[in-house]
């Protein structure tokens, strides 16, 4: 059994260190912040814009260069706009966090992006709340959106309503769900079931599982057999590469559950690492992408300009300058209000076009793709605006 499950211990051990912070930055339940409008700006000068990073944080160093590089680059895109970009170090600390924030709208920042994890952003949020200055975190941890803290990392929600929404679209009626039995695997089934509402796609059964390996391993034959009993045309993983996805994919298909018999799917990136390409489980499978003309288009610039690739996180900072740069741009002195971020149009970031909501959550437009001999292959690319498919 070890021989037989190594490849998936290896590739999780891969991706183990890239997928920690995307974690990290999600985990936790957190209150809310108070409800803010916004501040008022001058755009005949520069406008002051905080960013907080993790500079100190040994673990989230590199994360907080990386982020930190993504925003000047898109700075020298706004050409007459002007920002004064002011860098804090949160540590990674929630108490940091608030006293930077709150020492950064002292100074007369206008808007903070960032911090990274969520409890920061949460802290930070509610220290700035009552002075009516938003937050664009770098989370996707939606329980603490809402109020003056947006949230710019990939959501769930997001997600799941692009391939409920193409999969009803493709004829399928009934799903089941797997999971792990914790935080993340419990928000990815909520996110299913609030996009499978109303949307043509009924989810017949959800099974769970202890997130270790001989959880999996047990949790394989109930998968199977909930999928056979119930008549479910759809398989939805909500797992990742670092987590329970490699064996998931392994496991069933020996066990008889067949991506000829189910329609795969998941809620993370079936194709990173690239060493997830040869997974037989996945072949045929379904999930979401970034428009990734735009974000080859945005690692060219940043490898040219620092002389190394960016870290995948890097991009939301680049998002967030792209959307206040945007809202300036137009001159007007409520541009960083809360009505201003969510206007309906949304803007164009690193991985394609997107919006934020009213909630604090966002929408960003995805592809739905597969992979077909070892190759990822778009089945339906990402919308290039809001209102029209995908959407």
């Amino acid at each position: 059994m070890f021989a037989v499950l190594s490849p998936a211990r290896k590739l999780i051990a891969r991706t183990g260190a890239i997928l920690a912070l995307a974690a990290l930055a999600a985990c936790g339940d957190v209150a809310m912040p108070r409800m803010t409008a916004g501040p008022s700006i001058d755009t005949s000068k520069p406008v002051p814009v905080a960013l907080l990073v993790p500079r100190s944080e040994p673990g989230a160093a590199s994360v907080a260069r990386a982020l930190e590089n993504a925003a000047r680059l898109a700075i020298a895109d706004l050409g007459d706009v002007k920002v004064d970009l002011r860098v804090y170090d949160t540590a990674g600390q929630p108490d940091q966090a608030a006293a930077q924030a709150q020492a950064a709208v002292d100074n007369g920042a206008r808007i903070i992006l960032g911090p990274l994890f969520a409890e920061a952003a949460n802290a930070a949020g509610v220290a700035v709340a009552d002075e009516g200055v938003n937050v664009l975190a770098f989370s996707n941890n939606t329980s603490i959106a809402g109020g003056n803290v947006f949230v710019l990392g990939q959501t769930f929600d997001n997600t799941a309503r692009r391939l409920v929404s193409y999969a009803a679209r493709q004829g399928k009626r009934r799903a089941v769900v797997a999971h792990p039995n914790n935080v993340e695997g419990q928000m990815g089934l909520a996110a299913i079931n609030r996009a499978a509402a109303g949307s043509g796609l009924t989810v017949a059964g959800a099974e769970s599982f202890v997130f270790s390996q001989q959880g999996v391993i047990d949790a394989v034959p109930r998968i199977k057999g909930t999928v056979e009993s119930t008549g479910a045309d759809m398989l939805m993983l909500t797992s990742n590469t670092a987590g329970a996805l490699p064996l998931l994919v392994q496991l069933l298909p020996e066990a008889g559950l067949t991506p000829s018999q189910v329609q795969y799917a998941g809620l993370a990136r079936w194709d990173v690492p690239p060493q997830t390409l040869e997974l037989a489980g996945v072949q045929g499978g379904w999930f979401t992408m970034p428009d990734q003309g735009a974000i080859r288009s945005f690692e060219s610039r940043y490898q040219a300009t620092y002389g190394s690739a960016p870290h995948q996180l890097a991009g939301l900072a680049f998002d967030g300058i792209a959307a206040i740069g945007a809202l300036v741009k137009a001159g007007k002195a409520d541009a960083l209000t809360a009505g201003a971020l969510t206007q309906s149009a949304g803007f164009q970031g690193v991985g394609g076009v997107f919006r934020l909501r009213p909630d604090g959550t966002n929408e960003r437009g995805l592809a739905v793709a597969t992979i077909r001999d070892k190759k990822v292959v778009i089945l339906d690319p990402a919308p290039r605006s809001f209102g029209g498919a995908g959407f």
